[in-house]
């Protein structure tokens, strides 16, 4: 018995990668928020992050970043449309908190670095996976008279 659809579309050696990429941003945005819970709670920072002990502008910004970063990580796993978009929100307080604001947060270069690494990848992937999806549409003809 034949299947229902013989034309299923093969995933390209970009899209594997692609996907790939996402997972592990994924779980590096997941170890973010578990590092923003893990301060909040007191866990880490010998208990000198805690929600009470902290700033007003640190409360605002470490609790919007540990809900943010979880809820990115799982759209990206998922691949979904609006993982990156969170992605992209949470990435964006990061590089005001640490390269905006360094009186306030402090200086953290690499993280900044880090997120607009990740962004220009990204944005290759997106330009790549739309390039291939041209070629295939070019590639599709239909002979009508």
């Amino acid at each position: 018995m034949d299947a229902d659809s013989t034309t299923i579309p093969k995933r390209t050696l970009t899209s594997v990668l692609f996907m790939l990429f996402l997972r592990l941003i994924a779980i590096s945005c997941f170890w973010f928020g578990l590092q923003y819970w893990a301060m909040l709670v007191g866990y880490s920072l010998v208990g000198a992050g805690r929600f009470d002990l902290l700033s007003l502008q640190w409360k605002v910004a470490s609790t919007c970043l540990a809900v943010l970063f979880p809820v990115a990580s799982l759209g990206l796993w998922l691949a979904v449309s609006w993982g990156p978009v969170i992605w992209v929100l949470a990435a964006g307080c990061q590089v005001l908190m640490y390269g905006f604001l360094p009186e306030t947060f402090g200086a953290n270069r690499l993280i900044v670095l880090l997120h607009i690494l990740v962004a220009v990848i990204y944005c290759v992937f997106r330009f790549l996976l739309w390039q291939e999806k041209r070629r295939r549409r070019q590639q599709v003809s239909v002979d009508l008279p």
